[in-house]
């Protein structure tokens, strides 16, 4: 059975999304698992997991491409080598790739190696573009949260009882912040 999976990190992507389900549809995907998650959140992948114990020997798992699937080397390694427990292969479209074969399992580690470092190069020129623009004024970061708001969200929370999101409301700040802020211990 050929299985397909499909991941886009926001719901803004559905665009990406559709094209993914498109090409995996066009590939003769028997069954599509879909998912608006990002993958640095591997461990809420609830499809991907789905995808993986679907899977039985001889089937083939099908991705449009590789970051769909995994962000890391070691991520990505993980997901062949259950596959290959399973005696079921892996397939990437955008690259050309069946690990059903010794080669496509050659080209998927090495270029698996080669997505990671192109990842880790980004952030390293991210984390230096950022220190350039702090140095130079232009990028601030974050806003400190009022005092007086992260005190009135600690009462509100737990001497009236009200959830952080209420409390949040009330105050005038996201959700996130309030949440953040209790988590602080503010």
């Amino acid at each position: 059975m050929i299985v397909g999976y499909a991941r886009t990190s926001t719901t803004e992507q559905k665009a990406g999304l559709a094209a993914q389900l498109r090409d995996l549809a066009a590939h003769g995907c028997d069954k599509v698992f879909q998912e608006e998650v990002s993958s640095v959140d591997k461990d809420k992948r609830l499809q991907l997991e789905a995808a993986l114990d679907f899977l039985r020997e001889g089937d083939v798992l099908v991705v449009t491409k590789l970051d769909r699937l995994a962000r890391s080397v070691k991520h990505l390694l993980d997901i062949t080598e259950r596959l290959a427990a399973k005696g079921a292969a892996l397939r990437i479209l955008g690259m050309g790739i069946d690990t059903g074969t010794p080669n496509g399992r050659l080209m998927l580690t090495l270029l698996g190696g080669i997505a990671q470092f192109e990842r880790e190069i980004m952030l390293e020129r991210q984390r230096e573009g950022i220190a350039k623009a702090k140095a130079e004024g232009k990028y601030r970061g974050r806003k400190p949260t009022d005092a007086g708001k992260a005190e009135e969200l600690r009462r509100l929370v737990s001497d009236d009882g009200l959830s952080p999101t209420e409390a949040a409301k009330r105050v005038g700040m996201g959700r996130a912040t309030a949440y953040r802020l209790i988590k602080e211990g503010a």
